[in-house]
């Protein structure tokens, strides 16, 4: 396979003429913000603009988006964008990147786009969409496009072909090949074959669910463990799930329904997409049992069903204010809490933190991990070896996933009978070339996490969240040094005030050496500028505590003349 070790790519020759580049900005080594830039003829094409949202890690953050800093000076480019479907790590980045040209085309299925459109309009942008089904072909500029039904974990997913006069990619977006989907809707692999019998040159392909083995479960079979826990609920019934798995949430309705409850919505995005799925007849919602959610306060426990979201621990999300106590939705004893959706790698602890805190508080929660009640909507390793097959790839770039999913699925692809060479696993910001039937690895362009908090977009850094994260860890240390500035020698010792970093005096008689030591090596009679003073004092004080203290607070300096 070829693989990119070397993360010093050089940046990307011009492309060559009659040549098509693919450059992923997100997506190739994290769960989300699934972004690809296709370059042909001078002119671009974007398919999927997601989000990805923070870790532990990340204290602050709101969202991530892609890096759109290699195509910022070509927006007027763009031909348009392709959406495969509507989850948020496909779809969030979408109004960041319209931002600068709100004319770019938005190319998808019908559900897709009224959840996209939904979206902009809280950012006060009016798209210009273009909808499109299963079996359509579109173009736009050089590109052309076919569209192919896939099954997912939401209605209306496509797979797209572009079609360039480099040669056939074969997008697969998320998919999974269940054979008894809720809505009928089968990934449709006669299109594929198709497809392959014209002949695909390079296939990009989902890897998340590459190291499972086998086929992925259906849907349906969740059925009988849902019904099974509306059945023995005593009390309230707490759905918690994406808001766009409208899959899942009609799933929660049947069954809710069948046991005589209703059920209220909670939550903005969720209110949101559900009404917008019901209106377009994806979700069938029998007549009576939606309710206001405040109304089921008037209702019997038993009778209540509440759909929220915050499956991934979200920490504004309702769930976890309701774990938290400061939702107006109260638990109690006898409430159950059922997480219908899977656990997103590097959400583990939040999750696992919020199930705690629920437990404490009288619920009993049920999840993927005790009960059958959640399946992915991801390929596993059997259903990606098919498609291996029936489309017979010339190359192959796995797609969508951690560097384990990557590697994993381009191992898939090699068994399968694609040559070794002409697997390109690769990450965020490679660029390959497609020229004359072969893939090539070519360089590399800026693709870096970009953090947006309270709706702006960049302010936040790497460095940001460093002292964001060692003032969480070790807290604050101000260091007050009057200095005399004929001699650079302090006039007295050093003063700290400490917040939340536990600093004993041996450490800082430590720090007040060290900064005796760097003021001594100035040159006498030659004062620095107050904020380099400023910086040598407080990187001294950095020095002593280290070899004293098992974690670093956050240090600040003030330097005053005596």
């Amino acid at each position: 396979m070829q693989t990119v070790h070397d993360r010093r790519l050089t940046a990307p020759k011009p492309l060559r003429k009659g040549a098509l580049r693919i450059t992923p900005l997100g997506g190739l080594g994290e769960i989300g913000r699934n972004m690809t830039v296709f370059e042909h003829a001078g002119r671009l094409l974007v398919v999927d603009c997601g989000v990805l949202f923070p870790e532990d890690h990340q204290p602050g953050v709101d969202v991530i988006i892609p890096d759109f800093a290699s195509i910022k000076d070509r927006l007027h480019d763009i031909e348009a964008i392709v959406l495969t479907h509507g989850h948020e790590d496909h779809i969030g980045g979408v109004p960041y990147l319209l931002r600068d040209r709100p004319d770019i085309p938005v190319i998808g299925s019908e559900l897709t786009l009224a959840f996209v459109s939904a979206k902009l309009t809280e950012h006060k942008i009016v798209p210009k969409t273009v909808r499109v089904e299963a079996g359509d072909t579109h173009t736009a500029g050089p590109f052309g496009l076919e569209f192919v039904a896939v099954n997912h974990s939401i209605p209306d997913g496509l797979a797209v072909a572009v079609r360039t006069s480099a040669g056939l990619v074969l997008v697969t977006g998320d998919f999974k090949m269940d054979q008894f989907p809720l809505d009928d809707r089968l990934t449709d692999l006669p299109h594929f074959a198709r497809l392959g019998d014209e002949g695909v040159d390079l296939f990009l392909v989902d890897s998340t669910n590459a190291e499972v083995p086998g086929f992925t479960m259906s849907e349906r079979d969740l059925a009988p463990a849902i019904d099974q826990v509306f059945a023995t609920a005593p009390g309230r019934i707490i759905v918690s799930s994406f808001a766009s798995h409208v899959h899942r949430i009609q799933q929660i309705l049947d069954s809710a329904h069948a046991a005589g409850r209703k059920v209220g919505f909670v939550g903005r995005s969720m209110v949101r997409n559900m009404g917008i799925a019901k209106d377009l007849g994806y979700l069938k919602v029998p007549d009576g049992l939606l309710v206001e959610a405040s109304a089921l306060d008037k209702l019997p426990a038993g009778r209540v069903t509440l759909v929220c979201t915050g499956s991934q621990g979200e920490p504004m999300a309702a769930l976890s204010r309701m774990a938290n106590g400061d939702h107006q939705i109260r638990l109690a004893e006898g409430d159950t809490v059922l997480l219908a959706s899977s656990l997103i790698p590097g959400n583990e602890t939040a999750i696992y933190g919020v199930i705690n805190k629920l437990t404490e508080r009288g619920a009993r929660v049920v999840h993927k991990g005790n009960a059958k009640v959640h399946v992915s909507g991801h390929a596993s390793a059997g259903e990606l070896t098919y498609c291996y097959r029936i489309v017979r790839p010339r190359n192959v770039m796995p797609y969508h996933g951690e560097s384990k999913h990557l590697h994993a699925n381009g191992a898939l692809a090699v068994a399968a009978g694609v040559p070794d060479e002409n697997v390109l696993v690769v990450r965020d910001g490679v660029s390959v070339d497609l020229e004359r039937g072969k893939a090539t690895i070519v360089g590399a362009v800026p693709a870096d996490m970009v953090y947006v908090e309270g709706g702006v977009v960049g302010r936040a850094t790497e460095e940001t969240l460093r002292d964001r994260r060692m003032l969480r860890d070790g807290g604050v240390l101000t260091v007050l040094a009057l200095v005399d500035p004929a001699t650079n020698r302090l006039a007295e010792p050093l003063e700290f005030i400490a917040r939340g970093a536990l600093i004993d005096d041996q450490a800082l008689e430590a720090a007040n050496r060290e900064v005796e030591k760097a003021l001594a090596a100035l040159p006498a009679g030659n004062r620095s500028e107050a904020a380099d003073l400023d910086e040598t004092v407080r990187r001294a004080v950095m020095r002593g505590l280290r070899r004293r203290t098992a974690r670093e607070p956050v240090v600040v300096a003030l330097v005053m003349d005596a």
